[in-house]
């Protein structure tokens, strides 16, 4: 089977062993993969395990069950990532995950923090900021357009593309 993470490994090699415990993501994008792979499969465990300790005090473990298990999965997009590497112990991911819930689709855009236990090893999920979609607005010119081969409206005389337009 395909790893749900978007590696196109197989889940067996990639995000797997993650969550069986059998090793632990070297990276703060390796993290970030195997716990999208985790609300796929609803290992809320993982999720809650993988959650830095002072992030775990409003976990809804039952919202987060009702919520991966009625959601569709339909992919991850990893935009950007800052440090988060092996020898790194802070990192920033940036994604989206897209999801439908109830034939309406959702494309969740993070930006989240990670941090690695000095002592274990082990990465954690600390917090993420939504990213909310630019609003598109409509740019209406204030005065008439001037083409390339009307006047300056400096007033030099020349036409406008070897004037200001240059």
């Amino acid at each position: 089977m395909v790893c749900p993470c978007g590696s196109s490994k197989n889940y067996d090699e990639c995000c797997g062993p993650y969550h069986t415990g059998q090793a632990k993501p070297p990276t703060a994008e390796a993290l970030m993969r195997s716990r999208y792979a985790a609300f796929v499969r609803a290992d809320i465990d993982y999720i809650q395990n993988t959650l830095a300790p002072e992030s775990r005090g409003d976990f809804d473990e039952n919202g987060v069950r009702e919520w991966a298990t009625k959601s569709k999965w339909r992919g991850l997009e990893i935009k950007k990532t800052e440090k988060g590497g092996e020898n790194d112990s802070t990192g920033v991911v940036e994604f989206i995950a897209r999801y439908s819930v109830g034939g309406q689709s959702f494309d969740h855009h993070e930006i989240s923090d990670f941090r690695k236990e000095a002592t274990t090893g082990q990465w954690f999920f600390v917090d993420g900021r939504t990213v909310e979609p630019l609003e598109r607005t409509t740019v209406v010119r204030e005065g008439p357009k001037v083409g390339r081969n009307d006047p300056c409206t400096c007033g030099s005389g020349k036409k406008y593309k070897k004037c200001c337009g240059a």
